[in-house]
């Protein structure tokens, strides 16, 4: 990308694995918590704002789609704000507008000014803090990166189960104006997560080493070049694939259990099993992908993941009580926590650190054309409808997310695999005609300053913290 804003984790500097990081990872939790989480939680406003308006509660509905939709739509729009001022001074605009747009909401008068609002303007505010917590977590963990990234995503199950209750709470005391007013302060907290967001300062070098300053290259302010790396393509492919039927079991697991004349409470708890069992089924698979071992095939086992969540729903549309709803509630929690903690730690494996602002972008806005251009949500409903059997919705999300699994299993097994032997023996072929001159030179040349080979060796192998790439680890 470029070494030119000091947030752009400059060439040559280690990745800490701790130290001021777990002060980056807590931000990274919060910001991860309320960027999923909140579009469920102002879901608990929405009869007020029925009664309020005299609108349906599809009209209510478009709020949390439109927040969704921003958040996963201005991938690339943040990508180009964190490459061209950094991640700090992003989060900390990205926590203003995310507040302001709570506050304004307010004081609406309209379901329309609602949407612009609450929807575009809380929904911008939480995309421009939600990208660059993801940034400055790669940068700061490498070796530690997977429990990282679990304990990063274990986020959204935390705060959605508090916000709920909170926003029930909010809405009793103080009426949907009170409960945004206040929310929209809560949301200020994200521009306290982007001041931690402290930028990597590449190391002092000593007199000996200095050398003449040289004009560095215009940075890219969204890199398309990703699109070269068969890796990513294969894991932008199979993750929009996945996004059509991973969200479908929370959405209609509750109607579900109503359908089989189950009551409110009892139903609404079985999120309840899932959120809880999915807060730690996310670290401890951070913990799992980060042994020495599996990191480098954590592609498989995300593939696997994806497979298990995919298996979990075609079996919970066998079920037929409440028990099996809950069998599956935990299962899916499992699953679905696997999900949420590999996803990004794959894709930075795949890019490195110096490509990931884009990449991210990129994947996001490719997962939010998926979910445009499928409508999966309209079309379960119709076929709900039309069926009256919640059965088919469950087979249909299996089949996408099982999918997507094979997609980016076989791709990486049989297509990456194979192309990355040959630039690997490429890149030899030249180190060795470079070895071969070095040896012809006179001895004179081969004296070579201390310090100089000291930061060579340092600075080589780690390459800002990426991990080197095997054809295990290439997508």
């Amino acid at each position: 990308m470029g070494a030119v804003v000091a947030d752009d984790g400059p060439t040559g500097v280690k990745a800490p694995d701790g130290g001021w990081g777990w002060a980056v990872l807590f931000g990274c939790f919060i910001i991860t918590g309320f960027s999923y989480a909140f579009p469920k939680a102002v879901s608990v406003f929405f009869k007020e704002l029925i009664r309020e308006f005299g609108i349906g509660y599809s009209d209510t509905a478009w709020i949390s789609s439109i927040l969704l939709a921003m958040l996963y739509g201005t991938g690339p729009l943040c990508s180009v704000c964190v490459n061209r001022f950094g991640c700090r001074p992003v989060m900390l605009v990205g926590g203003l507008f995310a507040s302001m747009g709570m506050v304004i909401a307010s004081f609406c008068t309209s379901i329309v000014q609602i949407y612009l609002t609450a929807g575009v303007i809380t929904g911008l505010g939480l995309a421009l803090n939600f990208q660059p917590s993801l940034i400055m977590l790669n940068r700061y963990f490498d070796k530690r990166r997977p429990l990282a990234n679990g304990l990063s995503a274990a986020g959204s199950p935390v705060f959605l189960c508090a916000l709920s209750p909170l926003g029930q709470i909010l809405q009793h005391e103080y009426g949907w104006r009170g409960g945004f007013l206040i929310l929209g302060g809560m949301l200020l907290n994200c521009c306290v997560c982007g001041a931690l967001m402290r930028p990597l300062e590449p190391p002092k070098k000593s007199e000996a080493t200095k050398e003449p300053t040289e004009k560095k290259p215009k940075k890219k302010l969204l890199d398309f070049s990703v699109f070269k790396d068969g890796g990513f393509v294969i894991y932008t492919l199979a993750a929009s694939i996945m996004v059509l039927g991973l969200f479908v079991p929370p959405v209609f697991v509750v109607s579900y259990a109503k359908d089989l004349k189950y009551q409110d409470t009892k139903a609404a708890f079985l999120l309840t099993i899932l959120g809880f069992i999915d807060i730690f089924a996310r670290p401890i698979c951070g913990m799992v992908a980060g042994l020495k071992w599996v990191r480098p095939r954590c592609v498989y086992l995300f593939s696997f993941a994806m497979i298990f969540n995919g298996f979990t729903d075609l079996m919970g549309s066998m079920s037929v009580d409440y028990a099996g709803l809950v069998v599956f509630c935990i299962f899916f929690g499992i699953s679905y926590g696997m999900v949420g903690a590999l996803q990004f730690e794959v894709l930075m494996a795949i890019v490195g650190t110096q490509k990931f602002s884009s990449a991210i972008g990129l994947v996001l806005l490719a997962e939010a054309m998926a979910v445009l251009i499928g409508p999966p949500s309209a079309g379960k409903c119709k076929l709900l409808d039309a069926t009256g059997k919640y059965m088919f919705v469950f087979i249909i999300a299996g089949i996408e997310v099982t999918t997507s699994a094979l997609v980016l299993a076989l791709g990486n097994f049989f297509c990456i695999k194979k192309k990355t032997e040959e630039p690997q023996t490429k890149e030899e072929a030249a180190e060795r005609e470079e070895l071969n001159k070095s040896e012809d030179k006179a001895p004179e040349d081969a004296k070579v300053d201390s310090i100089e080979v000291e930061q060579f060796l340092k600075d080589e192998p780690e390459k800002n913290g990426e991990v080197v790439t095997n054809p295990e680890t290439c997508v």
